[in-house]
């Protein structure tokens, strides 16, 4: 029992190690321990949107609100590197610029970014912003905390749903399909913030599910699969678009 708790947590802090910048240290490091860390990647989630929301706390209390979201979204790119901002701006690049599939695979891996990858970047961040600003201060920190893990949870469906296309990459260790066992465990994490939200908040989870159909769709005719900066691009998009559901649910439920 001890050393499968101390499995677990040697697993989440490979998952940590890897979707952060907080530094964790091995003694010895193997890749197949970060294919089974993907169990906890929505877990990392909550960790990030609970950053975001303490600081967007924090800041409230003295400063206006469109300083302290600025601020929340600072501190959750920091702590992650802009992990996932990097994927969507080169899966975007790579996608509009991009022919056939050797061509957007290509793109993708190039260092530089294009127009197609600024322009994706500003306006996912912008409608962010946005979606955020309109909402209500007080449910703002349980929305960031939702949308971080649920929308961490839609890249590891990613995984379990399609393959891996390159044949070397820095999410190569990913690669395996999760087990089910695995989905389950992300699948609890990745929903378990949902029950700090009012029910009505629930229909958020449409837009969600609209934007990962569409985007899923997209990566298997271009590409045939996925790619690290798929799932960068799948979590961006669809945290965006939990914000800007959660955000017309606020709207529609409470329209007289």
């Amino acid at each position: 029992m001890i050393f499968a708790l101390q499995n677990q947590w040697h697993y989440f802090l490979t998952a940590v190690m890897f979707f952060t910048r907080v530094p964790v240290h091995f003694s010895s490091f193997d890749n197949a321990d970060l294919n089974k860390a993907t169990r906890y990647f929505p877990l990392i989630g909550i960790l990030v949107g609970a950053i975001g929301a303490l600081v967007f706390w924090l800041s409230d209390i003295l400063l206006p609100l469109e300083i302290a979201l600025l601020l929340s979204m600072a501190a959750t790119i920091l702590l992650t590197g802009a992990f996932h901002e990097d994927g969507l701006a080169d899966a975007v690049d790579g996608l509009g610029g991009g022919w056939g599939k050797e061509q957007v695979l290509a793109i993708m891996v190039d260092s530089r970014i294009g127009s197609y990858g600024a322009i994706g970047l500003f306006l996912v961040l912008l409608t962010k912003y946005q979606a955020l600003t309109y909402q209500w201060t007080a449910l703002i920190p349980a929305t960031l905390i939702a949308g971080h893990a649920l929308s961490r949870l839609c890249a590891v469906l990613v995984m379990y749903t399609q393959s891996y296309v390159k044949a070397e990459g820095k999410s190569k260790p990913l690669a395996t399909q999760p087990t089910i066992t695995e989905l389950i465990i992300a699948t609890f994490f990745g929903l378990v913030p949902m029950a700090f939200l009012d029910i009505k908040f629930l229909a958020a989870l449409v837009p969600v599910a609209i934007v990962w159909l569409w985007f899923s769709a997209k990566i298997k005719s271009r590409i045939g699969g996925y790619t690290g900066d798929c799932l960068g691009a799948m979590q961006q998009l669809t945290e965006v678009a939990f914000y800007v559901g959660v955000l017309a649910s606020t709207t529609l439920f409470s329209a007289p």
